[in-house]
């Protein structure tokens, strides 16, 4: 074997001092502004259950107070010269919420867990870098033969198949987080409810009530938990932005996790430094259902995109929270570089719009046969008042537009179950800084997310070639040529670059605005 080369990482400490046993308990409430529609991590997808499962469960590495990959269930990592094989080490006398001891067999069987096809892991391919998990999540291998093994109890060793720049930051995102199996094994799919749920994070589950809230209590068992100081966190579904500020106001809520756009100004007039304002790496949307007629047209596509005055948008309806969107991944993504804009990215609305209209024509659309177009959303103000706006723009060219809006966890699980639709709103926060997270979604064999059906041969190539090339710089090009070939076909269509505002309570101390948007609350305390 080649010898080791110890890379730095420090374990995160908080600083915070400790509550003492005889003050009251401190609880925390938490706006989330869409209810989950599992806790099972192995078949999550969206931020809103992330941050809940960020809470109850830790993998072998974890995000800091600022959003950095740092030290988790392992206190350190090892990496082989050749930057395919991983060794972590697990701390001393870890343990699981029921007291449990964990070992490197916990992880070992999470990871072929979701890979196992059995699973139905609808983000498995995020995890495709590790040896034989593409082969064997497409029913093609046996889940022992995953490149992840238990070199003792305190060791576990993942063998990649080729060099992955992104891998560590990559062991963060929830698909990584571990289930007890025992647990799993015992209650099968309700493994995930009160009572029956053992988690190894700071967190354990004490109440999941449906449109209500999420109760979790501090895991004494956690390896951190002296330094936890908050001992109730409740997460409450709020979709309904309006409301969630007059549920801030009013005390009932402690942070929020967006804001209504449409009353930015009011907001900073009101709460002044409690608007938390800040970049946040990702690329809000309109999917187009490719596989569908007249949308498997390339001209109609990139006649929508055309229409949509994406700076009225970002400034009218999100009060500048937004950035206008003109490629597919937002800039400073990182091993990229500039991102592949749009062509008519610097042309006059008027311009784009005459564009737009004589594809229109030579799609055959026009006066006497308009582009009928409904869109599908997930029900929030901003999404809302977005969608509207921008059906008044395609108006301008004669396009009749209808709307399907739902709550988010319908909106979501109606898009991964193959429904149909013609345009669809979504958005796209990185799981980790690398162009490959926002492209993999539009591969052809990605189920998962690639919820219009786009399949180009020659995308997927690219993709294929840029996973094997161990030049960064190479790599990098071969990405962009993916990227310019998306802003030509126009199968999504990005619309704007995300910002995170955020509403947050003086008594809450230890927030840190970052750019993936992760706040866990074990890095939090509360003021009476």
């Amino acid at each position: 074997m080649s010898s080791w080369i110890k890379r730095t990482a420090l374990a995160a400490v908080a600083t915070a001092a400790l509550i003492s046993a005889a003050s009251a308990q401190v609880v925390y409430n938490r706006a989330n502004s869409g209810e989950p529609e599992t806790l099972d991590t192995h078949k999550t997808s969206t931020v809103q259950e992330a941050h809940i499962l960020r809470d109850m469960l830790e993998g072998l590495v974890t995000y800091s107070a600022k959003g950095e990959a740092v030290p988790g269930q392992a206190e350190k990592w090892e990496v082989s010269d050749d930057g395919k094989t991983y060794r972590f080490t697990l701390r001393n006398g870890l343990k699981w919420s029921n007291g449990d001891p964990i070992t490197a067999e916990d992880f070992v069987y999470s990871y072929r867990r979701i890979m196992d096809p059995a699973t139905g892991a609808k983000y498995a391919n995020i995890l495709y870098p590790i040896k034989n998990a593409e082969k064997i999540n497409k029913g093609q291998g046996k889940p022992e033969e995953l490149g992840v093994k238990a070199v003792d109890a305190k060791t576990v060793e993942i063998t990649l198949e080729s060099p992955t720049p992104y891998f560590i930051e990559l062991l963060t995102h929830q698909t990584s987080l571990p289930v007890h199996k025992a647990s799993v094994e015992k209650f099968g799919k309700d493994f995930v409810k009160p009572g029956n749920m053992v988690t190894n994070g700071a967190y354990k589950l004490v109440e999941f009530v449906p449109n209500s809230h999420i109760k979790l209590a501090k895991n004494e068992n956690y390896y951190d938990a002296k330094n936890v100081q908050i001992d109730t966190v409740n997460y409450f579904p709020t979709p309904d932005f309006a409301a969630m500020v007059r549920r801030y106001e009013a005390g009932e809520l402690d942070t929020t996790d967006d804001v209504p756009a449409d009353q930015m100004k009011s907001l900073k007039e009101r709460f002044k430094d409690q608007v938390r304002l800040g970049p946040y790496l990702g690329t809000w949307y309109l999917v187009v259902n490719s596989s569908k007629a007249p949308f498997n047209d390339v001209k109609v596509r990139q006649a929508l995109s055309m229409l949509v005055d994406r700076e009225f948008v970002a400034e009218q309806i999100w009060g500048q929270t937004m950035q206008p969107g003109y490629s597919f991944m937002p800039p400073g993504v990182g091993n990229y570089g500039e991102p592949a804009y749009m062509s008519y990215k610097d042309q006059s609305p008027i311009d784009r719009e005459d564009a737009a209209k004589k594809l229109l024509t030579e799609a055959g659309f026009g006066p006497g046969k308009p582009l009928k177009v409904e869109i599908r959303y997930n029900t929030t103000d901003n999404n809302r008042n977005s969608v509207i706006a921008i059906s008044e723009q395609w108006k301008q060219a004669g396009i009749e537009t209808s709307f399907i809006n739902t709550d988010g966890k319908t909106h979501f699980a109606h898009l991964r179950d193959g429904g149909d639709f013609d345009v669809a709103r979504y958005g796209w926060i990185a799981d980790y800084s690398d162009p490959n997270n926002f492209l993999f979604l539009l591969k052809s064999d990605n189920k998962g997310f690639n919820y219009g059906k786009y399949n180009n041969p020659e995308f997927d190539k690219l993709l294929d070639g840029a996973a094997k090339e161990l030049d960064l710089k190479k790599r990098a090009d071969m990405l962009k040529q993916a990227e310019a070939i998306l802003m030509k076909d126009m199968p999504w269509i990005p619309i704007m670059y995300y910002g995170k505002s955020n509403l947050i309570s003086p008594k809450i101390k230890g927030f840190v605005q970052n750019t993936r948007g992760v706040y866990p609350t074990r890095y939090l305390s509360k003021t009476q």
